[in-house]
């Protein structure tokens, strides 16, 4: 059974920064794609970042330059690295992998930036 763990939320100052950090266990993760979403309450979920097992990477438009999605194989982990955070990141990040018909999500991990 394949287990997504997400960490690093939290409560950030606008400007500062996060790592958010997902350990996937029960599965072979290097063959697999790495996706970070969020979602505010009453919103749909949407993309944030995407890395692939070849390493190509895409962002959405409002996190381009400021957030870095990366992978350790060896650490069945997927990171987002969030810099220059501003309040309207606030939101529940969730961590999303797999493979062709088969994807698997995390729990979920808050984000709230102050202003």
């Amino acid at each position: 059974q394949v287990q997504l763990v997400e960490s690093g939320g939290g409560l950030v100052q606008a400007g500062g920064s996060l790592k958010l950090s997902c350990v996937v266990s029960g599965s072979i993760f290097r063959n697999y794609a790495g996706y970070w979403y969020r979602q505010v309450p009453g919103n749909r979920r949407e993309p944030v970042a995407e890395i692939h097992p070849n390493g190509y990477t895409a962002y959405a438009g409002s996190v381009k330059g400021r957030f870095t999605i990366s992978r350790d194989n060896a650490k069945n982990t997927v990171y987002l690295q969030m810099n220059s955070l501003k309040p309207e990141d606030t939101a529940v990040y969730y961590c999303n992998v797999g493979a062709g018909q088969t994807y698997y999500w995390g729990q979920g991990t808050q984000v709230t930036v102050s202003s």
